[in-house]
């Protein structure tokens, strides 16, 4: 009996060091130098380091970020991954998107950061392959699920499937979206960038997906989501420019939803 307490006592100290580690990591990750000073600026309203440890992001694991836009979230899971883990951008192809184009060169220009970071298409509802099927640890999206809606709800639901077929096994579907109220109609194409909670739910779980935790990690009490010119009216964007901008500002970014759904 004492050599097994003394196994299982050995194992729970080997998998707390290495988690020790897994967090030393990240938090190395969001200090490093190869973040830049206005993404940084950014961290109060977008809570990287809750985020991704609520989604139990590792740095062994293969993980796909699916649109990454200009790379806020890159900055810090490439140098986290970089070593012992993968990292999979997942966005349309650079020789036909700028934006892509300008990703592609924020990753070239800096190859001891993101010389090891993999692109594969993502450009819905037509190229999804972006990676194998059961390829991946983790799939994370920031605040892109309204971007796509516009594609109509069967679209919708072959991406979540596609996802859903990506993953291992046991694998971590992260999501975080402007939240719209429950109280409030939904736009089917998501024009204000709002999405209900519910509908994400609802679709997920419609591919097989099992919803593990929500956190409110990344709520904001203060957004009624009813702006002129939609969430953008917000910060950072400031859409309508000067107009009301005081108000937006005391406000703050958008209540957000997070949701850690996974595949059983």
């Amino acid at each position: 009996m004492k050599k097994i307490l003394l196994a299982m006592s050995l194992i729970t100290g080997i998998a707390a060091s290495q988690a020790a580690l897994a967090d030393d990591a990240l938090k190395a990750a969001l200090a490093g130098a190869q973040r830049t000073p206005a993404n940084v600026a950014r961290d109060g309203a977008r809570h990287p380091y809750e985020t991704l440890s609520f989604f139990g992001i590792k740095p062994t694991m293969t993980v796909v970020e699916l649109s990454p836009g200009g790379g806020w979230y890159t900055e810090v899971l490439a140098p986290y991954l970089r070593d012992n883990g993968k990292l999979i951008a997942a966005l349309p192809d650079p020789a036909t998107s700028k934006g892509a184009e300008r990703f592609k060169q924020k990753l070239d220009a800096t190859p001891a950061v993101y010389g090891k970071v993999q692109m594969g298409v993502f450009e819905p509802p037509a190229k999804l392959s972006y990676a194998a099927k059961g390829s991946a640890d983790m799939v994370l999206t920031f605040r892109n699920i309204h971007n796509w809606m516009g594609n109509g709800e069967p679209a919708m639901k072959a991406l979540f499937q596609n996802v859903y077929d990506t993953l291992k096994p046991g694998g971590v579907f992260g999501v975080v979206e402007h939240r719209l109220p429950a109280s409030k109609t939904q736009d089917e194409k998501a024009s204000t960038g709002y999405v209900h909670e519910s509908y994400v739910i609802k679709l997920a779980e419609s591919v097989g997906f099992k919803l593990a935790a929500k956190s409110e990690i990344n709520a904001n009490p203060k957004d009624t989501a009813d702006h002129e010119n939609g969430v953008w009216a917000l910060p950072p964007t400031y859409a309508n420019k000067d107009k009301d901008k005081a108000k937006y500002e005391a406000i703050g970014e958008s209540d957000r939803m997070t949701l850690k759904f996974v595949k059983s």
